[in-house]
């Protein structure tokens, strides 16, 4: 009776959150992350359950990060009008300040395309290297994860195609689920893509085309930077710190180079008549080495890019697909893999120069363009601007 006694609980004692046992505990801390989730969405508590709208296809509840991206996409669906609605008063504004500024020209006795001169139409410069995005991994990725790396294609084929000194761009493994979301989300405007070569096999077939497009008419100008250049040679082998370059092997494909942070080997330079593979893979660092064990099972060369040895980095060194063309492009322009570092690797990243062994002095020039940004909008503009500022890193989504 006594025991019975010792474990009643008067009915006057206040119970606080401490005293709950952990099942309670657990029980109202998730219905506080809905309470929380309801007011950042500015609907009533419950409002989700009793339009399904808190419920998956399986019937089954949402959780908190999932709720979170359905009201991102639905607030993304909601505004889409109002976006291209603001879109097209800032194109008649534009269109109204030419006319304003011919009409005064105009009445001031002046030429109007002395006002506004026409710009040169854009002319790149084909160079005999080739940029190949294998995006032969799809089985690592979970659906967000590709939807990143379709930004990131969509990115590499602008920045490349906007490049002073514009490589041949090549994406193989083009299949799955990746391919269907380029023909039904993005309306197949990879199709109105210019100078990119799309194939559903892997990166060895991509490269065996490359090879023959650069060695033909059309392969491009032999450029400085892509000349040989004995005295840098000589100055790596003195051993002197300087970036190594991957040694003769025997049976290994010396015109292909596979990007891979794995690779004991630290790029040095670009050569011309070589195609450079970039690992089209978003994974959040789950899978390690895949680019690098798929290149040595396909018997080509492998590199890594010298950051560690131009830049001091404040955070890790992964760089995302784009990022990794961007970086190249801009080195067939300047020559330089400092400026080129400067002026694509993030701010944020917090990285400085290490020596003054570039032409670049201080801190980051330009920051990351965030992929997925209007990604259903379709493809890049045609008009190409001037140039501005291997990855398992994601774009984060928009």
């Amino acid at each position: 009776m006594a025991a019975d006694e010792t474990s009643t609980v008067p009915q006057d004692v206040q119970m606080d959150d401490t005293t709950l046992a952990p099942s309670a505990t657990s029980s109202n801390g998730k219905r506080k992350a809905e309470d929380e989730l309801d007011r950042e969405d500015n609907t009533p508590q419950g409002d989700d359950q009793q339009d399904g709208a808190g419920l998956g296809e399986d019937g089954q509840p949402l959780t908190k990060n999932q709720l979170k991206r359905l009201r991102r996409q639905q607030a993304y669906a909601q505004f889409k009008e109002d976006r291209k609605a603001r879109r097209k008063e800032k194109r008649h504004d534009k269109q109204a300040r030419k006319r304003a500024e011919k009409e005064a020209a105009v009445a001031a006795g002046l030429d109007p395309s002395q006002v506004r001169p026409k710009a040169e139409p854009w002319k790149p410069n084909p160079v005999p290297v080739a940029f190949i995005i294998d995006c032969d991994f799809e089985s690592y990725m979970r659906e967000p994860e590709i939807v990143s790396l379709s930004s990131q294609v969509t990115r590499s084929y602008s920045e490349n195609r906007k490049s002073k000194n514009q490589a041949h761009l090549f994406v193989s493994g083009w299949k799955g689920k990746l391919k269907e979301r380029f023909e039904t989300v993005l309306k197949n405007t990879h199709e109105k893509w210019k100078n990119v070569h799309i194939l559903e096999g892997d990166f060895v077939e991509a490269a065996r085309q490359a090879g023959e497009v650069m060695k033909s008419p059309a392969g491009g100008e032999m450029i400085e930077v892509l000349k040989p250049q004995e005295i840098q040679k000589e100055e790596t082998e003195s051993g002197d710190g300087k970036p190594q370059p991957e040694p003769e092997e025997e049976g290994v494909d010396r015109s292909v180079v596979y990007l891979t942070s794995e690779s004991p080997y630290t790029l040095e330079r670009l050569e011309a008549n070589t195609s450079y593979v970039i690992g089209g893979i978003v994974d959040r660092n789950r899978e390690k080495g895949l680019c690098y064990k798929r290149a040595r099972e396909h018997k080509v060369r492998t590199a890594k890019l010298p950051i560690g040895e131009y830049m001091a980095m404040q955070s890790r060194y992964v760089l995302t697909t784009n990022q990794v063309v961007e970086i190249m492009a801009k080195w067939l322009d300047c020559g330089d893999w400092g400026e080129a570092f400067m002026s694509v690797i993030p701010k944020r990243k917090g990285g400085t120069l290490k020596g003054p062994g570039s032409s670049v002095a201080g801190s980051t020039n330009g920051d990351e363009q965030e992929d997925g940004q209007d990604e259903e909008e379709g493809e890049p503009s045609e008009d190409i601007p001037q140039p501005t500022a291997i990855s398992s890193e994601p774009v984060p989504e928009s």
